[in-house]
């Protein structure tokens, strides 16, 4: 606690700055993620506090972060739509899911797996920024142009068969809940069928054309539309914060040019009585909890996004993390992953309970803070405490900013947040690759499979799979480095070791000496397995010398099983030389050692098997 006070001027100044530049981000992700702006504050507030207090980085401010809303949006969008496109009855399910992504981070930091997320590969990371950015891009394309799907009369319309598909959907499984669905008899699923009004047909299809404004394929495709419908007051607003967050660094880095923008732009709006779209009301008071997390739980509801959970921890523990390195290379301090990833998880639990959207650690925002004289976790508790302020006393005001404002300052987060450097280095990466005469960067695809995956498809299972990929070519990698180091050569290409230019001539028809240098592993086995077939019809005993084999795999240790087998029903006695501790505990585990291999047959030196051979081995 003594700490926690030794900064208070700098912390308190620190802090204040950084609140006020998570301001205008947090209120245009709340948009964005489909929970409106309050969602973004009351996110912001309570992550920024608890994260701070609880974290183990000292001068992380946290709170929504572009990757994190970019996963928060399609989750809202999904139980949105399962849920009729009603907001307040998917949103305890949303909850429930950012309060398990919360309590998941909390339970990575107890487990002590804070220091295995640096394990993540680059390309895999570089991929799904990148495609953060594209993602954002292209769905603030509408907003910015005042285009909104769900208002487009025409365009809803053209929804229609799928509203109804999804209504009778609906109708179908409600029944089945309540066991009155029965083959032999629709009577029941008509009567309900011929209930729905044309009004909630035209609901339906509203929310399936707002969904369609949600993700990219959908933007694409409505954008020859939106570009007829063009709203010019709404775009030239959004132009105009671009213009003003890109600008004003020129003038001043001291205030952020982000917050600049907001100002300037609203106060134009709203000063000159514009006719342009407000964002939604933001709420005045304290942040209420939202009990019916709690009240209203159904293990049912949330199982099908316990994955989803999962990669919302898993990113956000990423996103902190590599904020808490650039904070630890600012300050020369060392932060502590488990406990920031404790401290994380708890500040995204308690935002979730008060409905707000989860976060991370926030780059832009630590970097203020820092360089705004902030050093210990005050500055991030008094960020959070500044954000309630703004909110308990201008939440009117905030209430008027123009939605076309925030979809520039995203535009903007969207081109900041892609990974430049990755992109850069695509050209000069090794192409180590090939299919057919194409040759590729393994870097290079992982990197674009996960980016066109995460940015046309699905931002969690593109992870997965590019963890996969990138988890292959290593192995692949791994195994063709050893490989090439390792010697387990087919029995023609053996070269006398020193110590075996003595060994009797008149036995070398029958004795056969196998060297294996390297480690016997699944890139290795192929040549191995060669042995029993090499072997001629003279030979009585194979003398394989494992002095130089340090390690086996499974797939080395069935291939050396398989060997022994062949050579034992060719009646050929193995005789093992200098095995080493690991591959002879692996053959002792299948018991390979005694059942195919007697310890009277295992040597500790060429020299005693040597005198073993010569004892009990007639010349033909």
């Amino acid at each position: 606690m003594k700490n926690l006070f030794s900064n208070i001027k700098g912390d308190a100044f620190g802090g204040i700055t950084a609140g006020i530049v998570a301001l205008p981000l947090a209120l245009a992700f709340g948009v964005s993620s489909g929970l409106g702006p309050t969602a973004g504050l009351y996110g912001a507030i309570f992550i920024s506090f608890f994260a701070a207090l609880f974290g183990g980085t000292n001068t992380q401010i946290s709170g929504p972060t572009a990757p994190m809303t970019a996963v928060s949006m399609v989750v809202v969008a999904t139980i949105i739509a399962v849920n009729d496109g009603d907001v307040n009855k998917a949103l305890p399910i949303i909850l429930t899911v950012f309060l398990l992504a919360g309590l998941m981070q909390v339970g990575l930091g107890i487990l002590g797996l804070g220091k295995y997320i640096r394990y993540i590969p680059y390309p895999v990371v570089s991929g799904f920024m990148t495609a953060i950015g594209v993602i954002i891009l292209l769905t603030q394309i509408l907003p910015s142009i005042g285009y909104y799907p769900k208002e487009d009369v025409e365009f809803v319309k053209s929804f229609k068969i799928q509203a109804e598909d999804i209504i009778l959907k609906n109708i179908i499984e409600a029944e089945a809940k309540e066991g009155i669905l029965v083959l032999e008899d629709f009577k029941e699923t008509i009567k309900r069928a011929n209930e729905i009004t044309e009004a909630e047909i035209l609901n339906e299809a509203a929310t399936i054309a707002k969904n369609e404004g949600k993700n990219t394929l959908g933007v694409i495709k409505m954008l020859p539309r939106a570009l007829q419908n063009i709203s010019w007051l709404e775009l030239i607003l959004a132009l105009g914060t671009i213009f003003i967050i890109y600008g004003f660094k020129y003038i001043t880095k001291a205030v952020p040019s982000t917050l600049v923008a907001l100002i300037v732009m609203s106060g134009i709006a709203v000063g000159f009585g514009l006719d342009y779209r407000p964002i939604e009301e933001i709420p005045s008071g304290f942040p209420i909890p939202n009990l019916e997390i709690f009240t209203g739980f159904s293990l049912t509801s949330v199982t099908p996004y316990v994955f989803t959970a999962l990669t919302l921890a898993l990113l956000g523990a990423i996103d902190s993390l590599l904020t808490s390195v650039v904070a630890d290379n600012m300050t020369k301090t060392k932060h502590k992953p488990n406990k920031e990833l404790v401290g994380q998880g708890i500040g995204n639990s308690i935002a979730a309970v008060f409905g707000g959207l989860p976060g991370a650690g926030a780059t832009i925002r630590t970097v203020v803070n820092i360089t705004s004289g902030g050093k210990t976790k005050l500055s991030g508790m008094i960020a959070g405490i500044m954000l309630l302020v703004i909110l308990l006393g201008l939440g009117p005001i905030a209430s008027k900013i123009p939605a076309a404002v925030l979809a520039g300052i995203l535009i903007t987060v969207g081109i900041g947040v892609m990974d430049y450097k990755g992109l850069k280095a695509i050209p000069s990466l090794p192409r180590d690759i090939s299919f057919g005469p194409l040759k590729l960067s393994s870097e290079v695809l992982i990197m674009v499979t996960v980016l066109l995956l995460s940015t046309f498809w699905n931002l969690v299972y593109a992870v997965g799979i590019g963890l996969v990929i990138a988890s292959l070519m290593f192995m692949k990698k791994i195994g063709d480095l050893t490989a090439e180091r390792s010697d387990v050569k087919p029995l023609l290409k053996e070269k006398a070791w020193d110590d075996e230019a003595n060994f009797p001539e008149n036995l070398k028809e029958e004795v056969f000496i196998k060297h294996i240098k390297g480690p016997l592993f699944f890139g290795s086995t192929s040549d191995f397995q060669q042995l029993a077939k090499q072997i001629p019809s003279t030979a009585k005993v194979v003398v394989i010398r494992m002095g130089r084999m340090q390690y086996m795999d499974q797939s080395g240790l069935y291939a050396m099983e398989d060997v022994l087998v062949d050579l034992e029903k060719s009646g050929i006695t193995v005789l093992l030389v200098n095995v080493l501790n690991q591959p002879r505990y692996m053959m002792e585990r299948i018991d390979i050692i005694p059942d195919l291999i007697a310890k009277e047959h295992i040597f500790s030196s060429f020299k005693s098997c040597t005198s073993w051979i010569k004892a009990n081995i007639k010349e033909v």
